[in-house]
């Protein structure tokens, strides 16, 4: 199907806009007024930049106010009205969004109404124009889409039709089930908006946190499908405002927008991109670095060896167990010290997850090979860290740490650790558009957002994950787009023995993050424990958590650069990370700093 997007949906001028949604894929654009109203250019000449680009303008929007008004103010109304059809003619744009009434001067009559949307219809078929009547969910009289059909149905004209606004549906709760005995045909226009379940006046809750379908809590692959059992073959066009979209690059949120509708018509059956490849574990984690030595230090603490080294480029390959660290000290590493800034992905289809990536928007990152080097997919994730497809170990496909030489004399570690979750700060604008990345690309289940208290603001998290857990990403976001904190990213290790592992590190001259008395003293009056086990948890600044499943266990390393190492004992039923205890863990880190 065609798709759109709203320029309200997006940063910037409109010309910006409209070069945003070409280059994302868009088929065409609804033009806001003010959009058009804050442009040095002519209708004409935006019409010819929509043309040069590749663009249809599907709607012109929004008219209010209209109906179900006194005789002499719609008069008013019809004056204005002639006006936007004349340039509408102007722009190339034959559909004109008219909103429900929310005018003091509106009174309750359907009758009214009907007749003044039809004698609208008639001035716009005058020029050739489409009125899509929409039910705005704060409409005075008319909030619901089955009244705004019944006006439609009642005034009976061929310029007529309704437009259906997932928002204004679902956030009343309205039965979208209803959208079926409209005729398809009568569906003038679609608008398409998620947004995150929140109990507040339902016009602040759309002016601010309408998001792109999948990043919010309601059905939209299920009214998309009554829609289309209709027959509607319009476009699929999204309208979201957005106060973080507004704020952020009108391109990678275009994208967003384009990946969201691709993922929509998958889940509505209407398209089948390639399907999604899961990974099955973590390859590696890539830390990048201007100075190897605080790394090593940390990591040989850890129990790791420096086992191998690429053989063309800066890069060290560390290991313990199933756990693979690589150390890269070539030129793109940054000065403001260690980043991840890579994460390898055990596929079972390396090349098909890399074209399920592509087809889902995912930028493919360029990759200078040498002579003799393991074919490696890798994409860009939306906070810029690479994700590599690849494989460990298995005869049937290329490992990538064939490009590695052993260091003569390494000796294994014995120990057994894995990588248990990492943790990767999104930047402010980026976290949903993240979330419904991981979730489309890479096929991983998302969690629940959860709200994190920081000495500095309030942080978000969302964690998304595999089937069976062996591969875990928690993503997290600064609690506003001028927050300076700096919030590491971190790699969790799975270990059998959390005190054992601790102490193991200590003795090698790791330093562990100190954790205050007064957290041990909470704990003790929510916990029983073992004889000495609260004490040897207070001396080596473990944390607790339980949940119905299990129980969890965990430490953290001192930051180096912008990278810190979790240490963790995980029951089999535990499903968290332990949230409970981020804001102590904040809080020590920032005193730390």
């Amino acid at each position: 199907m065609r798709t759109s997007i709203a320029t309200v949906s997006l940063s910037g001028s409109l010309t910006e806009k409209l070069t945003a949604a070409s280059r994302a894929g868009f088929d065409g654009v609804e033009i806001f007024e003010n959009d058009l109203l804050a442009s040095p250019l002519t209708p004409e000449e935006i019409r010819a930049r929509c043309a040069d680009l590749g663009l249809t303008i599907d709607l012109y929007q929004p008219m209010r106010d209209i109906e179900a008004v006194p005789e002499d103010e719609f008069a008013r109304n019809l004056r204005r009205a002639r006006h936007k059809f004349q340039l509408m003619n102007r722009l190339g744009a034959d559909t004109v969004l008219v909103c429900s009434s929310v005018c003091p001067h509106a009174v309750d009559d359907d009758a009214l109404a009907a007749a003044q949307l039809s004698r609208l219809a008639d001035l716009a078929e005058d020029f050739g124009i489409r009125v899509a009547y929409e039910a705005l969910a704060w409409g005075r009289h008319v909030s619901t889409y089955d009244h705004a059909w019944r006006l439609v149905e009642t005034a009976g004209h061929p310029a007529l039709g309704t437009c259906l606004d997932s928002f204004h549906i679902l956030s009343r709760g309205s039965d979208p089930k209803g959208i079926e005995d409209i005729p398809g045909e009568k569906i003038f226009f679609l608008q398409l908006a998620d947004a995150p379940p929140l109990a507040m006046d339902v016009l602040q809750w759309s002016r601010h946190y309408r998001c792109f379908p999948g990043q919010g809590g309601f059905d939209v692959t299920g009214l998309l499908g009554h829609v289309l059992r209709t027959g509607y073959a319009g476009p699929l066009s999204l309208e979201v405002f957005n106060d973080v979209f507004r704020q952020a690059e009108a391109g990678p949120t275009a994208v967003d927008a384009h990946r969201s509708l691709l993922m929509l018509q998958e889940a509505a059956g209407t398209v089948a991109p390639p399907a999604p490849v899961v990974p099955t574990g973590v390859a590696f984690a890539e830390l990048v670095t201007p100075d190897a030595e605080p790394v090593a230090a940390v990591l040989g603490a850890l129990g790791f060896a420096r086992t191998a080294r690429h053989r063309g480029k800066p890069v060290d390959l560390w290991e313990q167990g199933e756990a693979r660290i690589l150390v890269n000290t070539g030129a793109a590493a940054r000065r403001d010290g260690t980043t991840l800034a890579a994460v390898g992905l055990e596929s079972p289809d390396p090349a098909g997850a890399a074209r399920r990536a592509e087809a889902l928007l995912a930028p493919v990152l360029p990759r200078r090979r040498g002579p003799g080097d393991a074919p490696l997919e890798a994409v860009a994730a939306p906070d810029g860290t690479e994700l590599f497809f690849c494989a460990t170990g298995r005869p049937e496909l290329p490992d990538w740490r064939a490009d590695f030489a052993d260091v003569p004399g390494a000796r294994r570690p014995d120990r057994a650790a894995r990588v248990d979750h990492l943790a990767l700060t999104q930047p402010w604008h980026h976290f949903d558009e993240a979330a419904l990345f991981h979730r489309g690309v890479l096929g991983l289940d998302a969690q629940d957002s959860v709200d994190l208290a920081d000495p500095y603001g309030l942080l978000r998290s969302r964690a998304v994950r595999n089937a069976d857990g062996s591969v875990r990403i928690a993503l997290g976001v600064g609690a506003a787009p001028t927050d300076d904190t700096v919030h590491a990213q971190h790699i969790a290790l799975a270990v059998d023995d959390v005190v054992t592992a601790a102490r193991r590190f200590r003795a090698a001259g790791g330093r562990l993050l100190p954790i205050p008395a007064n957290y041990y003293e909470d704990l003790a009056a929510r916990h029983d424990f073992a004889a000495g086990e609260l004490e040897s948890y207070r001396e080596l600044g473990i944390l607790y958590d339980r949940d119905a499943g299990g129980a969890f266990r965990h430490c953290y390393t001192s930051t180096v650069g912008r990278v810190f190492f979790e240490l963790v004992q995980r029951d089999p039923g535990y499903r968290g990370y332990g949230a409970q205890n981020a804001p102590v863990r904040l809080a020590a880190q920032h005193t730390q700093s």
